[in-house]
């Protein structure tokens, strides 16, 4: 359910995509490429697709490059099936940050720079303000904070793994179910397919 062209395209002129497209030119041993050769680099090299899901993921930015299917243009018989590719697309959508691996998440990030903070903090109550008296309770409560963002995260790290096999089921199925429509001939899934993104600068 990703665009490949689209993805060539963005790789070639998309800023955030510079990091990539110096590992396709670096792969091509040149720096002028068309969306073509991009295109066959990617077939040979899967790595430059899979740095840009992961890129995108980190950036909040969708991998599900296609759209809503309009039912209107649909035999009734078909509606049903429209209506759960509709909503397992808002499903996967919403889920997808989580195929990124929580060791790479932000929130694993936001967790370290908490506790950063809170260490840094214990430091000024103790040296600055001179709470020496206090340091065993102070460092007491920056311990329980320890255990506190390990339990969390460890929570996290459930939530990920779990919302990443939900995201797995849901995509093969709402794979399948695009691709049965489209060998049907009852959609064409090039029409459905989002050409470019309006989120990017």
């Amino acid at each position: 359910m990703i665009n490949l062209s689209r993805v060539a395209q963005e790789i070639k002129e998309v800023g955030l995509y510079d990091l990539i497209l110096q590992d396709v030119q670096n792969i091509a041993k040149k720096k002028k490429l068309s969306v073509d050769e991009i295109l066959k680099i990617m077939d040979k090299n899967p790595q430059i697709l899979e740095e840009y899901k992961q890129l995108n993921v980190e950036y909040n930015l969708s991998n599900i490059h296609i759209d809503n299917i309009n039912n209107s243009n649909i035999s009734t018989e078909h509606h049903k099936t429209v209506e759960k590719i509709n909503k397992n697309l808002k499903k996967i959508k919403e889920i997808e940050k989580y195929t990124l691996d929580f060791e790479h998440s932000s929130t694993l990030i936001i967790i370290f720079s908490i506790e950063f903070f809170v260490l840094f903090s214990v430091q000024y109550f103790i040296v600055l303000m001179d709470l020496k008296e206090w340091q065993l309770l102070i460092y007491g409560l920056f311990g329980s904070s320890i255990i506190v963002a390990w339990l969390y995260a460890r929570k996290q790290k459930k939530l990920y793994d779990t919302n990443s096999k939900i995201f797995d089921s849901l995509y093969l199925e709402t794979k399948n179910l695009i691709d049965e429509l489209d060998n049907r001939d009852i959609i064409c899934k090039k029409d459905i397919f989002i050409k470019a993104n309006d989120e990017h600068v």
